[in-house]
């Protein structure tokens, strides 16, 4: 096994998904190992049942880190700088026992999985776990997502000149504030991320919109969600006699996606490191298993926080927990399978 908090530092600051993977083939290359790359940008080395993958994306741009107070700080340093470090430095223990260690693309933002899904399409694992989060979570429910984006038109024109125009602007008032009025049950949300348009202060727009994010941990209660939002997208259009268009950005699976056994497993490696398992809901690569009925989870392996933040931070040490508690996960699901 390898130090990953050696690799962490060398790996945190690499930016963008191209050198990232580059950065990766080279390491696994030098250790030995055969690397595979597809189109997208993902890239794995080994060949077994079951799929270790730790997306390379990342949010923010990624720089070197800064050490302090214990922490190392810096945009991306955990979600998923560490996640991958501590996959990578398990290669040459677990490529050997027959474990296929994956990087993937478009696990953030609008990326919809693809790099997971292509993966899991690909090489058809028995099983999979996604090394994403924190310890010591166990990710063992796939929230579904589906991303839409509203578009309101109108003629245009100028503002004092064009007045009587027909504007869209309060289409988008009337439809924000009659979304977040939308009643949800607790395992739903919600979240209207961007809102965009016009071209001058003294321009009626020709068009404005928001992007929206719903999610939900049952595939009924998303679809409920998304009909009852894309009503008031269009019922908030006709009164004020401008157009709508509505585009799906993304969508993600919902359901369960672990096994009690895997669930099991997950809490016996952890346990072995001192910590109690903490099985929550989340929205990982692993829901790229869930459309192909393959079970799988994700895996916590760092502490840290301010994810998506340019002040995000890891406890270093902490890798080392995470590493000896995936090890241990691997050895007892390769039991099962």
């Amino acid at each position: 096994m390898s130090d990953p908090r050696v690799l962490l530092q060398a790996f945190a600051g690499v930016s963008g998904d191209g050198p990232r993977a580059e950065w990766l083939g080279r390491y696994l290359n030098a250790s030995g190992f055969r690397v595979c790359q597809d189109e997208l940008g993902n890239l794995w080395a080994g060949q077994g049942s079951l799929l270790l993958v730790a997306h390379l994306d990342t949010v923010l741009t990624p720089s070197e880190p800064l050490a302090q107070d214990g922490r190392w700080w810096a945009p991306a340093v955990g979600d998923n700088s560490s996640g991958v470090a501590v996959l990578l430095s398990l290669a040459e223990q677990l490529i050997p026992q027959g474990v296929t260690l994956a990087f993937s693309v478009g696990e953030e933002g609008l990326g919809n999985l693809r790099g997971a899904r292509a993966l899991v399409a690909k090489l058809r694992p028995q099983a999979m776990v996604a090394v994403d989060g924190y310890l010591p979570s166990v990710v063992a429910q796939a929230v579904g997502s589906t991303r839409l984006r509203a578009v309101f038109t109108g003629p245009g024109g100028h503002a004092w000149g064009d007045r009587g125009q027909k504007s869209p602007v309060p289409a988008l008032g009337q439809a924000l504030a009659a979304l977040y009025k939308l009643a949800k049950p607790e395992n739903a949300s919600l979240n209207v991320g961007r809102v965009f348009g016009g071209e001058a202060i003294n321009a009626i727009p020709r068009e404005v919109g928001l992007e929206l994010d719903l999610r939900a941990t049952d595939p009924l209660v998303l679809e409920t969600l998304e009909n009852q939002s894309r009503q008031i997208l269009m019922e908030a259009a006709g009164p004020f006699g401008v157009g709508l268009e509505l585009e799906v950005l993304g969508r993600r699976p919902a359901g369960h996606s672990a096994t009690p056994k895997m669930i099991q497993a997950a809490k016996e490696a952890l346990k072995g490191v001192g910590l109690e398992a903490q099985i929550t809901p989340g929205s990982t690569d692993a829901s790229a298993g869930v459309e192909r009925g393959i079970p799988a989870l994700a895996f916590g392996v760092y502490r840290g926080g301010g994810a998506h933040t340019p002040q995000e931070w890891v406890e270093p040490d902490s890798l080392l927990l995470g590493q000896q508690a995936l090890a241990e996960l691997v050895r007892r699901l390769l039991g099962e399978l």
